[in-house]
């Protein structure tokens, strides 16, 4: 058993920081939500004193922002912008891998952490001037910049994608916590199917568009549809921009033989 010796020395050894203290409170949001997010839970786990927190962070939503803060620069770490050298760069991955790796690394984030949609659409309303919506806005920009997007339409294409992603990743999120929310017995096969059927159910005159799809409810991946749309914004980038916007092949055309080259042809 720990003593207050112990601890006392313990806080001396490895002192208190906003960083650990936002990781702490990750933790506890992780396992109890926001509401088990307090400053005497936080203070139990950290083995310190209230006002020994209140001195990096200035009240609870100080607190939540820090904890996002922490979980976004953890999927997005700040790198910075690419300069000409004269060494030898490595081959990077073509341009719509490296955006799937941004979108996937935030729908990650969102699904790991399901109390982060809430904070992050408080950030993007009230603290659009914080680290945490630059962080995300830079991670997304730069790829859209790297798509040869023309500058006048960075902030708007940057935008679609970004809401896109983030509004996706936090439906997803709250599809899987509603299957959990319904009991273990619940898989989440068993959410969609059920409905599926309310939709296969419905007046077939008034919704005819989700009777059709219904059957595909339970059937499609999560993270395969996240993924095709993010691959419809891109493909309406090169619709937009044709002659800026690297082209993307698709997949036939990324496994199909290349014709042999004719002297004669251009």
């Amino acid at each position: 058993m720990t003593s207050r010796t112990d601890k006392k020395a313990q806080r001396r050894a490895d002192p208190l920081t906003r960083e650990r203290i936002a990781e702490a409170a990750v933790e506890l949001l992780d396992a109890a939500g926001e509401r088990g997010l307090t400053f005497p839970a936080l203070s139990e786990r950290l083995s310190t004193g209230p006002g020994a927190i209140y001195w990096h962070v200035s009240d609870k939503n100080d607190l939540l922002g820090a904890a996002t803060e922490a979980v976004i620069g953890a999927a997005l770490p700040a790198r910075p912008a690419p300069s000409p050298s004269s060494q030898p760069q490595p081959q990077p991955q073509p341009q719509r891998e490296q955006v799937h790796a941004v979108a996937l690394a935030l729908y990650d984030a969102i699904e790991a952490h399901p109390w982060l949609p809430a904070q992050l659409a408080a950030q993007l309303s009230r603290n659009p001037w914080g680290p945490v919506t630059a962080r995300i806005f830079e991670g997304i920009s730069r790829q859209v910049i790297a798509l040869n997007v023309p500058a006048h339409s960075w902030f708007t294409a940057t935008s679609a994608l970004m809401h896109y992603i983030l509004g996706a990743a936090a439906q997803n999120a709250a599809n899987t916590a509603s299957a959990r929310d319904l009991g273990p017995d619940v898989s989440r096969a068993s959410f969609f199917e059920s409905v599926a059927q309310a939709w296969q159910e419905l007046d077939p005159h008034t919704y005819p568009s989700a009777r059709a799809v219904a059957g595909q409810l339970g059937d499609h991946d999560d993270r395969e549809q996240f993924l095709a749309g993010i691959d419809l914004i891109l493909a309406g980038f090169a619709a937009t921009y044709p002659a800026a916007t690297e082209r993307t092949p698709s997949a036939t055309e990324r496994t199909a033989p290349r014709p042999p080259h004719r002297p004669d042809s251009p």
